[in-house]
Order: C-alpha cells, then sequence, then structure tokens
C-alpha cells in the first residue's frame, strides 16, 4: 500500500524539493496560459479586446487576492491537524471552510455580475474597451464560484502534504483553457462565435471540468479527508475555526493587497519618466515573474511542512525546514538570475526591438533589479515558517514597513537627484531590508508560541453524529506516495 503524505518525516531537503517542484510547476503553468491567451486575444481581437482582459483580469486578481489568506489560513490549520494525526479537527476545518469559500464566492458572483460596469467605469477602463471588458468580465464573475472552489481545495491538499494532484489538474485546467480559447473565440466546428466573451467562457468551463475531475477522483480514492454525504453535519461553521480563518486570514490576504499597490505606485512613477523607460520596465516585468517564482513556489512548501512538524512538536524539522528552503532559495533563483544578467540582451529583445531606447534601459535597469529576488526570496520562505504557527501579523509588518517605509520613499524622494535609477535601487534598499527585518524576527521573535486556534480551544467540537476517523482503504497521494495509474505516473513524468 502507497504511503500516506507525512512531511514529519524522512529527510527534510529531498522531502522539501519534491514537495515545492508541483508548486512551482502549477505556477509556470498558469503564467503560461496567461499569455498565450493574451496573443488570441490580442493578435486576432485587437489591442481594445486586450486592453479589456487586461483590465478584468485585475478585477478577478483582487478578488482572489482577497481570499488566498482565508485559503493559506485553512491550509495551516489542516497541516497542523494532519501533523497531529488529527483527522477529526482537519475535517471539520475543511468544512466550515468549504462552505465560508462556497458561500462567499456565490454572494460575490451574484453582486458581481449586475455591477460589473460600474466596477469597469469607476476604474477609467478606455470607453472603446468597456463592451469588450463588460462582456468578459460578467462570465468571469459567473466563474468565481469554480475559481474560488480550485483554489481552496488546493490549498487544503497542500497542507495535507500533497501538491502531486493539484498539478496535475491544474495542467488538466490549463489545457482545456488553451484548447478552448480558439474555439470559442473564432466559433470552430459545432460551437458559437462568441468573440472575446469566449475567452472567459474558456476559463469558466476549463476550471469547472477541472475541478469537477478533481473532487471525483479524490471520492474514487476514498481520501482520508473527502466528507461523504453521510458526514454533511461537518459542513455547519464552527465558530471556532471560522474566527481563526478569519482573523489570520485577513492578515496574510493583506499582504497580497500590499505589493499590488505598491507595484501600482511603482509604475506610476515609471509613466512619469517616458514611453521608452515604461516600455524597458515592462519588458522586464515579463522575467521577473519568472525570477520570483522559485521563491514563492518554496516558501508555499515551507509553509506546509513547517506548519504539519509544529502540529507534531518537531520544531527541530521545523527549524531544519527554514534552513533548507532558504538553501534552495539562493540556488534556485540564483540559477535563473545569473543568465538573465549575462544574456540580458538577447532575453529583452524577446519583447524590444533592437536599438530602441527601450531595449538599452531594460539592459540597464535589470541587474539592478533582479538581484533583489534573491533577497525575496529568504523574506518568503522566513514567512512562511513563521506563519506556519499562526504568528501572520509580524510578516505583514514587516512587508509594511519594506514597501511603504522602504521603496516608495526611496524612489519618490532620490529621484530628482538619481532619476529614475531611484526607482531601480529601491527594489534591492527595500528587498534587503525585508530580509533583515526576517531574520531578525525568526531569530528572535516570539512566532513559536503563536497559535493557530486559542489554547482552550485546540479540540474543536465535532458534530457527534460524525465517526471520528474514517478508515481509507487507499491512501492519500503525496510526495512520497508511488503513482499506481499510467494517468498519475504520466502526470509525475511532467511534475515538478
Amino acid at each position: 500500500m502507497p504511503v500516506r503524505p507525512n512531511l514529519t518525516e524522512g529527510p527534510i531537503a529531498r522531502t522539501l524539493f519534491a514537495f515545492a517542484l508541483p508548486i512551482l510547476g502549477g505556477n509556470v503553468l498558469q503564467s503560461l496560459n496567461g499569455s498565450i491567451n493574451a496573443v488570441w486575444v490580442g493578435r486576432f481581437l485587437g489591442e481594445q479586446a486586450l486592453t479589456a482582459t487586461a483590465n478584468a483580469n485585475n478585477v478577478m486578481f483582487l478578488l482572489l487576492g482577497a481570499v488566498f489568506g482565508v485559503g493559506m489560513a485553512a491550509s495551516i490549520l489542516v497541516a497542523q491537524a494532519i501533523g497531529r494525526d488529527d483527522l477529526k479537527q482537519a475535517r471539520c476545518v475543511i468544512g466550515t471552510s468549504a462552505t465560508f469559500f462556497i458561500g462567499l464566492s456565490v454572494v460575490i458572483a451574484a453582486i458581481g455580475m449586475p455591477a460589473a460596469r460600474h466596477v469597469l467605469v469607476w476604474m477609467d477602463t478606455p470607453p472603446a474597451a468597456l463592451p469588450f471588458a463588460e462582456a468578459y468580465l460578467r462570465i468571469i464573475f459567473l466563474a468565481l464560484p469554480f475559481l474560488y472552489a480550485f483554489t481552496f481545495v488546493t490549498a487544503i491538499l497542500r497542507g495535507s502534504g500533497d501538491t502531486r494532484t493539484p498539478f496535475l489538474f491544474l495542467l488538466l485546467a490549463v489545457a482545456f483553457d488553451i484548447g478552448l480559447n480558439p474555439v470559442l473565440l473564432f466559433g470552430l466546428g459545432p460551437f458559437p462565435r462568441m468573440g472575446i466573451a469566449g475567452a472567459a467562457t474558456a476559463t469558466l468551463v476549463a476550471n469547472a471540468l477541472s475541478l469537477a475531475a478533481m473532487l471525483l477522483w479524490l471520492r474514487h480514492r476514498r481520501h482520508r479527508l473527502w466528507i461523504s454525504r453521510h458526514d454533511r453535519a461537518l459542513y455547519a461553521p464552527n465558530l471556532t475555526v471560522l474566527k481563526s480563518l478569519i482573523s489570520k486570514g485577513v492578515p496574510i490576504g493583506l499582504q497580497m493587497m500590499l505589493i499590488s499597490v505598491a507595484m501600482l505606485a511603482m509604475i506610476t512613477m515609471v509613466n512619469r519618466h517616458g514611453v521608452a523607460t515604461t516600455a524597458a520596465y515592462g519588458a522586464a516585468l515579463q522575467l521577473w515573474t519568472y525570477v520570483q517564482m522559485p521563491a514563492m513556489a518554496i516558501g508555499a512548501a515551507c509553509s506546509s511542512m513547517a506548519a504539519q512538524n509544529v502540529g507534531a512538536d518537531r520544531w527541530d524539522r521545523v527549524h531544519q525546514t527554514a534552513k533548507s528552503g532558504v538553501l534552495f532559495n539562493f540556488l534556485m533563483t540564483g540559477a535563473l538570475i545569473v543568465p538573465l544578467i549575462v544574456f540580458d540582451r538577447h532575453t529583452l529583445s524577446l519583447f524590444l526591438p533592437d536599438g530602441s531606447p527601450a531595449l538599452a534601459e531594460a539592459i540597464h535597469l535589470n541587474p539592478i533589479v533582479v538581484s533583489s529576488f534573491l533577497f525575496f526570496g529568504v523574506t518568503f520562505v522566513l514567512s512562511g515558517v513563521v506563519r506556519a504557527t499562526g504568528a501572520v501579523v509580524p510578516p505583514l509588518i514587516i512587508l509594511a514597513l519594506a514597501l511603504w517605509g522602504v521603496r516608495v520613499p526611496f524612489a519618490s524622494l532620490l529621484q530628482p537627484t538619481m532619476g529614475a535609477d531611484a526607482i531601480w535601487w529601491s527594489f534591492p534598499a527595500s528587498a534587503l531590508v525585508s530580509m533583515l527585518l526576517s531574520v531578525l524576527y525568526y531569530r528572535y521573535g516570539g512566532w513559536r508560541r503563536a497559535r493557530m486556534l486559542p489554547a482552550a480551544a485546540e479540540e474543536v467540537a465535532i458534530p457527534a453524529e460524525v465517526p471520528a476517523q474514517v478508515p481509507s482503504p487507499v491512501a492519500d497521494v503525496g510526495p512520497t506516495s508511488e503513482p499506481e495509474t499510467p494517468a498519475y505516473a504520466a502526470a509525475s513524468a511532467v511534475r515538478k
């Protein structure tokens, strides 16, 4: 019988690496999917349609970011319970979280569909692109429950020690999305020509099908965390768990919002230096998106792995997880940074024509900024580890100080003397401060005493009619499992 996913035993570095690779692969898949879809819309429907999707996607990312923190909190709670081998609490968390996520997504979708045009007008969407954006955003709101549910199930599986299954079904969703886009855009075969609405419909259908397939797969495998119809009492919200999800999840979500707002402030300052500088910054951003992915994947993996070991009271493994995560960050992020600096002209010329002023500016700014992602990676890893105990406010404060106490003021106040270079140097300056503060808090802070649940509520109330533990004749899929089907083996070969 395959071994259940267990992040509290075995070699730490090898387990962490195998656990993080599917997360990294999923991040890459999502970025590639967005790029490919943008090519279809931009090249065949025109600039107005591409502008429309950009505006609508900003709304979607904001809505997804708003619940990102709650998903992380649910993942940490499940991971701690799994580390304690407390399936009762893990399944209670899942039931409460599922009710919260699905209920919230339905409410947002119901409000957002009729309000889509008003939201876009408030965002100053160009009038020529407004009809396209409204048609696109209405369907995105309709897709939101599926997007939320997919995000939620993915977070829960990661907390339980399984990143392979989310990667496999994300791969399926991306394949559906890429394949359906041209079919629905242009009305190929028996399908109607939907134009810009076809791109959003492809996203809706792809996520709905992949979510359904993942749920059927988990039910078929009799996953130990699966809540059957006989256990539906677990879907009644547990107020203690719900309070923890919100109180711990909101600060994590605010971190994502702080980053988004800071990036808006930076692009506003960049715009003032003219088209060439903005184009150079935009081209470099395309590369930086991929450079930061290893650190984000490792940080997410460290959070789940540390949370399981916190639950198991294996503090030696918690600290080794942090050390291994920092080491992998330097190795993997550094492996991307070096060629991007050495071959910067070749990589940046993919987005900018040879001889343009923008290309020269991009070659100048890229090595200044790109090295800061090494520092960023350390912060991301250590923040993931300390959050695993429930210490979610200090990482938020550190991020706020780094972005709004260093980066934005540095770039704004020094531009009169340094010009655009003040913007570029603000990235490594803020990243270095963030790393130093994170290291100090990890070394001397009180994160080890933090809790996800109040001490008196370690054992959450479970409905009496729900069995304490559901035997699983088929083990869960996880980082130490052996694939049992050809499809699973094929996915493993692609993975991470």
